[in-house]
């Protein structure tokens, strides 16, 4: 962990990062956590977790904003073939929604929105 690296990352766990389940247990079952106060992040380093975000538009290291466009386009794969599993508990409209959300965040990691 650098001190002066001033760059906001991504957790390495970009689409099924520590937040999310924390504010899935606590709405779901009244319980929180604490968060990790150091994480893995997309380039490899360990960093404070207050100096990571999943918003596209806050990560400022390159490597990472690679590696959270290549987490979103790996799940929104991922989830595609789900909705298409026979019997799923996902129904092919629901995996083409997910899957186009995460593809759209995927290309804004990437910064060619259009």
């Amino acid at each position: 962990m650098s001190e002066d690296d001033p760059h906001i990352h991504v957790e390495v766990k970009v689409v099924r990062g520590e937040a999310a389940v924390r504010n899935m247990l606590a709405a779901t079952f009244g319980l929180a956590g604490d968060l990790p106060s150091v994480v893995a992040t997309g380039c490899g380093l360990r960093v404070p977790y207050a100096m990571t975000s999943p918003r596209p538009d806050h990560v400022t290291c390159l490597p990472c904003r690679e590696h959270a466009r290549s987490e979103h386009l790996r799940f929104a794969d991922e989830i595609a073939r789900l909705g298409r599993l026979p019997g799923s508990s996902v129904t092919p409209a629901e995996a083409r929604q997910v899957a186009a959300r995460h593809r759209a965040l995927a290309e804004r990691f990437s910064g060619r929105e259009g």
